[in-house]
């Protein structure tokens, strides 16, 4: 347990009124987005890699343990510390003074504190962004350490997909910077020492500075509202989409009437398009865009969109129910209000899983016959990014349902979706949101002897010290 003296030398490293010790100080960095809550021997708000090197070196020789926090918007208890009171909180929310723009590489080297909602904003004069759509707004450091998808990886990938270089700083002894800021997109010298720090909970080493590539702004979208004829006709839509669209497919999202009835219901201000307001079992949320300005003669996106959806209807496979074309910000302002809507509706026992495409509705399809036959009373509200495979499997009980307060039932079920996921259809997890304490179990029983065993040895050799809440 940090003591005084302790306390004491670590302001006197970055300075008194970046070491937070009380508790209403703390308390909003004790405070997970849902749910979790720990207790913090302090809270460390360095404000320059070389402070960060600072603190996690002493804490190192210390033995004090410390728990990366980048904008504390994650979902697995990955950035809060635990009940014990022993551990420190290492926030990057002070980490926010380099920001160099290069608009000929396309490229952004960049604090690892900065929000993605201020970097794109600070982008939208050059007509660039940092292309991963979120609902909630996190610090860069963060998305790198548990490398988020979002809603438009079908087009542009993942945070991994998108990272070109980083500046990290080790848990040793030392507090070793390591300078892997390459602005470079192809440079196969050795080792991509870089992938190590990227998805791995902060655990290998604390981001403190990114390399980020840039993409041009979306100046043309079209958006439409899809109601599929079956569960089983989705992966069919998709796969027709593509192959009519080609690139012009930027999302491709999954939104059951269950999901959109809570963001209906807890943002009546959204807009409801469904005929008579009846909101289907299913609907996906299908965008295409382009970078560039429309053209003299050049089709509209929204003709585009039309003629594709025609093709849908009136083929032989029957592969629609119904569409509504609608406007871009109000159709994504339904999928944006979708998490926060569930969450309202009741106690959340959440999944972020991931499938093969076509697998995605079958296992949809198998929890609907066989949750209420195992765990009855609870709601399925699923949404997520079917285009890559992605769903936010989330089940929500009453908010007067006493079995969400006994962690056995809360395990027991979380036990029995996760082995299906990953034993009979092959899936995975945690698909974007890392590993956390809220995945540790499931990490150590299905990740393989061998690979964890590797991963232990990475994770020595990096950053030996205690650091991150994942155990690897």
């Amino acid at each position: 347990m940090p003591d005084a003296n302790h306390i004491a030398a670590l302001r006197g490293l970055i300075g008194d009124s970046a070491i937070l010790t009380e508790p209403a100080d703390m308390s909003a960095y004790e405070t997970g987005a849902r749910y979790d809550m720990g207790r913090a021997a302090f809270v460390a708000r360095p404000a320059s890699t070389e402070q960060v090197s600072a603190i996690v070196s002493y804490c190192v020789s210390h033995g004090i343990y410390l728990i990366p926090q980048s904008g504390n918007t994650g979902l697995v208890s990955g950035s809060t510390p635990d009940p014990s009171g022993a551990q420190g909180v290492l926030s990057l929310d002070r980490l926010i003074g380099t920001f160099e723009l290069d608009t000929a590489n396309r490229s952004l080297r960049v604090s690892a504190g900065l929000r993605l909602s201020e970097l794109n904003a600070r982008l939208e004069d050059a007509g660039l962004c940092f292309p991963i759509d979120l609902g909630a707004d996190p610090r860069l450091g963060g998305m790198v350490a548990t490398n988020t998808g979002g809603s438009r990886f079908l087009r542009y990938g993942d945070v991994r997909r998108n990272t070109l270089g980083l500046k990290v700083v080790l848990a040793n002894a030392e507090g070793t910077v390591l300078d892997l800021t390459s602005e470079l997109r192809k440079n196969n010298t050795g080792v991509d020492l870089k992938q190590l720090f990227i998805g791995t909970s902060g655990s290998f080493g604390v981001i403190t500075e990114c390399v980020l590539n840039l993409e041009p702004v979306q100046r043309q979208t079209a958006t439409a509202l899809l109601v599929p004829t079956s569960p089983e006709s989705v992966s069919s839509l998709l796969v027709a989409m593509e192959a009519s669209l080609g690139n012009l497919l930027s999302a491709f999202e999954g939104m059951s009437g269950n999901a959109i009835r809570a963001a209906f219901d807890h943002v009546p201000s959204l807009r409801n398009p469904f005929q008579g307001g009846t909101v289907p079992d299913y609907v996906i949320l299908a965008e295409i865009s382009r970078s560039n300005a429309p053209r003299r003669g050049e089709q509209s996106l929204d003709e585009v969109m039309e003629t594709v959806l025609a093709e849908s209807w009136e083929g032989e496979d029957q592969l629609l129910r119904d569409a509504f074309v609608g406007r871009p910000h109000e159709v994504w302002a339904l999928r944006h209000a979708l998490s926060e809507g569930v969450r309202h509706k009741g106690r959340l026992i959440a999944f972020d899983l991931s499938f093969r495409r076509g697998d995605v509705m079958r296992f949809v399809e198998r929890m609907k016959r066989e949750l209420p036959l195992n765990f009855p009373g609870m709601d399925i509200c699923h949404f997520g990014h079917i285009g890559d495979g992605g769903i936010h499997f989330n089940l929500v009980a009453g908010k007067d349902d006493a079995r969400i307060s006994q962690r056995a039932f809360e395990c027991g079920l979380r036990a029995w979706v996760v082995d299906i996921a990953v034993r009979e259809f092959g899936g995975s997890f945690s698909a974007e949101h890392a590993i956390g304490r809220k995945n540790q179990a499931f990490y150590d029983q299905y990740t393989s002897t061998e690979i964890r065993k590797l991963a232990a040895g990475l994770k020595a050799i990096t950053s030996p010290g205690a650091l991150g809440s994942a155990i690897f």
